[in-house]
């Protein structure tokens, strides 16, 4: 499989997460901020909250319900009470389309 449109760019608004549910399968939240856009998981490693309601900073994604940090590049936890990551995946912008590849994601390498 290769990446799919999943939207268009200008759909998308600064530091504000947005789900997109069902993308070949997978529920993603696309967030665009420090002049890229990121696909990751639609849910917290955690308690499997949904991330789309969750704050943008310092290209991290913070879950609400628990204050866990993602980064947006890796997926990683930078804190607790989350200890594992979250998918993140390959992002495309060809014009104005985002295209997402939902079936490779990116490995998580712990750093």
């Amino acid at each position: 499989m290769a990446a799919v449109k999943v939207t268009t760019v200008d759909q998308l608004a600064d530091d504000t997460p947005a789900e997109f549910d069902d993308v070949e399968g997978t529920d993603i939240v696309l967030v665009r901020t420090e002049g890229q856009t990121f696909a990751i998981g639609a849910l917290c490693s955690h308690a499997e909250v949904p991330m789309v309601d969750g704050e943008v900073e310092d290209c991290a994604l913070e879950c609400y319900m628990h204050g866990s940090m993602f980064d947006l590049r890796t997926g990683a936890p930078l804190s607790l009470p989350a200890t594992e990551p979250i998918p993140v995946f390959p992002v495309t912008i060809d014009g104005d389309d985002v295209l997402v590849d939902v079936a490779h994601p990116i490995p998580y390498k712990e750093s």
